[in-house]
């Protein structure tokens, strides 16, 4: 069995926009209302142009600003993007439903409802696949998106712990690798199952990649 254990405290997670957007300049006051407008004109400029169609002066347009105050905020195309597919993620809530396996069930099935919104869908293939020549925009996808949404693991490791499902982890390093490795693995199954196979992440299947997930490839034709 994989053990989620581990300290609780280690590592916090970035709230949205924290640490996504360029370090603060002097002058005058950013504003939220503006940033959000440019995320979402990023968001729908990807769902209806696609990557290459997608510039900054069109991005500032779509979002009623002006060029220069997108420019302030971010650098270039890449960090735009990557910014606006994290916000998206940013939503996700750890979710407590009574035990590991159902909370566990429960952030799958949130993950795959976010995969299913063409917004989130084509911002995350754009960035994926404009990263494998760019290995800046790999670490700030890894920076901006997985390591923040590491926290549902977590959190639901936590509450694992609170409920006696799981014992304690004293080392905070080998902690943090199960946490990466869980995250990794819950991430990567249903990104293939939406976005490379196609095929629906239903409540069956859900059920069933737990259950392996958690109590291994010898429960994958027994159990409940």
């Amino acid at each position: 069995m994989i053990s989620l254990t581990g300290a609780r405290g280690e590592g916090g997670y970035g709230r949205a926009m924290q640490s996504r957007t360029p370090a603060s300049r002097t002058g005058r006051p950013r504003s939220a209302a503006a940033d959000a407008a440019i995320l979402a004109a990023t968001r729908e400029a990807l769902v209806e142009l696609g990557w290459s169609g997608l510039t900054l002066g069109g991005v500032a347009s779509r979002a009623g600003v002006a060029k220069t105050t997108l420019y302030r905020r971010w650098a270039g195309k890449n960090e735009l993007v990557v910014d606006a597919v994290a916000e998206l993620f940013d939503a996700l809530e750890p979710p407590d439903r009574g035990s590991l396996a159902a909370d566990v069930e429960g952030v799958v099935l949130q993950f795959a409802a976010l995969l299913s919104r063409p917004e989130a869908r084509s911002g995350l293939m754009a960035v994926l696949s404009e990263s494998t020549l760019d290995e800046a925009l790999r670490e700030r996808i890894r920076v901006s998106i997985v390591e923040r949404q590491e926290h549902l693991v977590r959190a639901g490791r936590a509450r694992a712990q609170d409920r006696g499902e799981l014992p304690p982890e004293p080392d905070p390093d080998g902690a943090a690798r199960t946490v990466g490795l869980l995250f990794g693995m819950v991430a990567g199954a249903v990104v293939h199952r939406t976005l490379v196979s196609g095929r629906p992440v239903d409540e069956e299947w859900v059920h069933d990649f737990t259950r392996v997930l958690l109590w291994g490839l010898a429960t994958a034709g027994t159990g409940p």
